[in-house]
């Protein structure tokens, strides 16, 4: 039984090296493969012809599958990442909402199931930088049980009770 993946073909472009007997030129992919589940990852090829560097750079980017802590449609809490001069900033938003991004961000995520988020991105806007600094904030992400079970501590310990809430703007 193969496992069915999400295949997103970022950008495919033509690139040319300069050689004493002329230019030679090639063809450059960036893709996207996710699980749809909690498994995400991005790959880059490069070959003579097309199809060759698409197949390529899913090849590697499902070598590069990275597992994400996700809360059923959207993210946990809010954060940024950083690849090279690309910053991306991600945000939990509300059901309903989609997902509000750039075509490479968005691909990312859409692999990744997600179906609510708010995006903003920075800096640089190459495609494979903002899909490589989406993945890295992705991977900065943790769930409440996560962290409690880390701390070793019970998920009470970090919610505040509504009554403790009232108590705390007062003073």
């Amino acid at each position: 039984m193969a496992q069915e993946f999400i295949e997103r073909v970022i950008e495919i472009k033509r690139v040319a090296k300069t050689t004493k007997g002329g230019k030679r030129l090639r063809i450059s992919a960036v893709a996207v493969v996710g699980d749809g589940k909690s498994m995400v990852g991005v790959g880059h090829g490069k070959a003579v012809e097309v199809a060759q560097a698409v197949r390529k750079a899913i090849e590697r980017a499902k070598k590069e599958m990275v597992k994400i802590s996700i809360k059923e449609r959207t993210i946990p809490h809010e954060v940024t990442g950083k690849y090279a001069s690309s910053k991306i900033l991600l945000k939990p938003a509300s059901p309903g909402t989609g997902i509000i991004a750039c075509q490479q961000v968005r691909a990312v995520l859409e692999a990744l199931g997600l179906k609510d988020v708010l995006t903003k991105s920075f800096g640089s806007r190459n495609p494979l930088n903002l899909a490589r600094a989406t993945i890295k904030a992705l991977k900065q992400l943790r769930t409440l049980e996560e962290i409690a079970k880390a701390r070793n501590k019970p998920i009470s310990y970090f919610v505040l009770k509504k009554d403790e809430k009232d108590k705390s703007k007062v003073s």
